[in-house]
């Protein structure tokens, strides 16, 4: 399956892709990792299990991905440079449009005490890495199926 863009720095996937995609029946997905390791890997996992991935390097390219176009769900790291994943939570949970999509947090802050603070802010999974990408996939794939349902 071909790849939307990384917009790390790059081309977004265009409007009649993620028609393509949606008419077809599969999810799309906003992933933002400023690691382009963990951001290659997390979105190569998500296409190889059927699912459309948009990446983004930080907040700033995610938020504009959102203007143009809802994505299913987001996955997002905590940990980075000049607005964090909370940061980014508090901003889409503050938009109508945007307030019900499925959030994930892919995150090395992994302690009891994160993942509370994460779940307390409104997150909908908090995955500690390192992890398995098998439960990646099974969470993404059960918050998607909840919410079309």
């Amino acid at each position: 399956m071909a790849r939307l863009s990384d917009t790390s720095g790059g081309a977004s996937g265009t409007w009649v892709e993620h028609l393509l995609n949606s008419a077809s029946g599969m999810s799309y997905v906003l992933l933002v990792d400023d690691e382009p390791g963990i951001r290659e890997a997390v979105q190569a996992y998500l296409e190889d299990s059927g699912l459309t991935v948009t990446a983004a390097a930080n907040v700033a390219s995610a938020m504009q991905h959102l203007q143009q176009q809802k994505p299913d769900l987001i996955v997002s790291d905590v940990m980075m440079p000049q607005l964090d994943g909370y940061q980014f939570l508090e901003k889409v949970r503050q938009e109508d449009a945007y307030r019900f999509i499925p959030f994930v947090f892919l995150t090395a802050k992994g302690m009891t005490g994160d993942r509370i603070q994460g779940y307390d802010a409104g997150v909908d999974a908090y995955l500690p890495k390192p992890f398995d990408p098998d439960e990646l996939v099974a969470i993404v794939k059960n918050l998607l199926n909840k919410a079309s349902s």
